[in-house]
């Protein structure tokens, strides 16, 4: 996650490149560094870099990384000939390196050969199994063709040898959720919150899934999730604080209030509802009116 002073920095350095004031390779370092996607800045600083010899050679064995750096910010602004031209470089240096190959894959991709990039994606893999990178280009191609299911075939066989990885298992969620799988969606999200505890996005995401779900025993749960993401952010999340009325409201249906395990159920509406409307009265006085409207059609005493 980029800082403020490192995005100031970067800022600062933008626009004294773009006035002319020199500093060119130093913006571009910190692009890297700091994984930031500036594709038009890159490409137009990286070019005026490599179009020069005398800047170019100053680089010494950097000026490989800067080619990959400008090759992809090519492709990303669809300036395929300057991208190729880089790769076509790169492959000459380095005539048997699977890192030239995975670009050479990426150009495929960017030109919308399918075809020709998935082959290239399963020669790299076959040379090496456990390339990460290629794995989730793949993920990538199927999505770009929205081909979803495509997308959640090779995630799940990615999770298989990867399963720590979080990000991972977030995108097979939010696929799941965007195609109303949401037991499997839910199944994603307890493995995040297992490996991540504290996280409370991950807690908020679950408990929207249990809500979508619905049942007694899902909209219990919810609610319990939907209260430790309140904890996880002390107290300052607004969208778990209106899924507790939810859950409330839903689970009032369903029991009647005869259910003893809900006794401690008023409580966390008065907390809840007082909490939502302390915010309104502090951001958003105007919308009061209309949060009692909302507690009252959800027959939730405020």
């Amino acid at each position: 996650m980029v800082t403020k002073s490192e995005e100031t920095e970067l800022n600062r350095l933008e626009s004294q490149v773009d006035n002319g004031g020199g500093g060119a390779w130093e913006y571009l370092c910190l692009v890297r560094k700091l994984k930031v996607r500036r594709s038009d800045k890159v490409l137009k600083h990286g070019l005026s870099i490599l179009n020069d010899s005398k800047k170019r050679s100053s680089l010494g064995s950097e000026e490989w990384t800067l080619y990959e750096e400008v090759a992809i910010a090519a492709m990303d602004c669809q300036s395929l000939e300057v991208a190729k031209d880089c790769v076509n470089v790169l492959r000459k240096k380095f005539p048997e390196s699977k890192r030239v190959g995975r670009l050479e894959a990426l150009l495929l991709e960017a030109k919308g050969s399918w075809g020709e990039a998935e082959k290239a994606y399963s020669s790299l893999l076959e040379d090496n199994p456990f390339d990460q990178v290629v794995h989730k280009r793949r993920v990538a191609l199927a999505k770009a063709q929205g081909n979803l299911s495509g997308a959640i075939e090779w995630l799940n066989k990615y999770l298989e040898t990867f399963m720590a990885d979080h990000d991972a298992w977030r995108e097979l969620a939010e696929i799941y959720v965007s195609l109303q799988m949401y037991k499997q969606a839910a199944f994603c999200y307890e493995e995040l919150i297992l490996s991540q505890p504290t996280v409370p996005l991950f807690h908020l995401a679950y408990a929207d899934v249990l809500y979508t779900l619905g049942g007694l025993e899902n909209l219990q749960t919810a609610r319990k999730y939907y209260s430790s993401t309140i904890d996880l952010t002390g107290g300052k999340n607004t969208r778990a604080l209106f899924g507790i009325c939810l859950c409330m409201s839903a689970i009032a249906q369903f029991s009647k209030g005869r259910n003893k395990e809900d006794k401690d159920c008023p409580d966390l509406q008065s907390l809840a509802t007082a909490a939502l409307e302390k915010e309104y009265k502090q951001r958003a006085s105007g919308k009061l009116t209309v949060l009692t409207s909302a507690f009252k059609s959800l027959k939730v005493s405020s």
